[in-house]
């Protein structure tokens, strides 16, 4: 806990994606510099001969620019995809026309199809998104602070909603921060794997 604000977390497993939740907390509270995680996440991905590729709505464009602006990037990075407006989320990256108009663009699934859909149409090993609500005012019923972050990668889909305080320069680069920690949590996980089937299963 800092600055008295407390932070927990939830999940929720449904199929084979799961929908990580946290109490809300100060944008930019927990430790963990975005351009070092984005260091991090590419080193991740050369390991493993993988490639990312990002779906950003709130964020417009940080994520990929903090992931460009590691010298190498280019060996893992291979594109993004800031669809902003709630129509290109179906139009470009596929996202299901009718779960946007019934919920709106500030969803866990929205945040998951969209993470599926980069990956697919930029041909990536692993897809990220990012979408919610930056402020000044409430979107699709959901108040400032509320954003949903997701991972799609070889094993499946991973969701974390986000409740944020902040302004809207904090909430967006602590949406974008976050996101790159879901995917590098993803990859360590994913390389503890192969390590293990390499291993013999021991």
């Amino acid at each position: 806990m800092r600055d008295g604000v407390a932070r927990g977390a939830v999940t929720q497993e449904a199929g084979d994606s799961s929908v990580t939740g946290g109490a809300v907390r100060k944008a930019g509270d927990a430790a963990g510099d975005t351009g070092t995680v984005a260091a991090d996440v590419l080193r991740l991905l050369a390991e493993s001969n993988g490639t990312v590729a990002v779906a950003e709505s709130l964020t417009g464009g940080m994520v990929a620019a903090e992931l460009t602006a590691v010298p190498g990037a280019s060996r893992s990075f291979r594109g993004s995809v800031t669809a902003y407006a709630t129509e290109l989320k179906h139009q470009v990256l596929g996202v299901d026309a009718e779960l946007l108009a019934a919920e709106g663009a500030v969803n866990a699934q929205v945040a998951e199809e969209m993470a599926a859909g980069v990956r697919r149409v930029l041909g990536s090993s692993w897809g990220i998104a990012t979408t919610g609500v930056a402020g000044p005012q409430a979107q699709d019923g959901q108040p400032v602070g509320t954003v949903f972050v997701a991972v799609a990668g070889p094993g499946g889909r991973k969701t974390a909603q986000l409740r944020l305080n902040g302004s809207r320069a904090e909430i967006r680069r602590e949406s974008a921060r976050t996101v790159l920690e879901l995917l590098a949590s993803e990859l360590r996980e994913n390389l503890r794997g192969q390590d293990t089937e390499q291993d013999g299963g021991i």
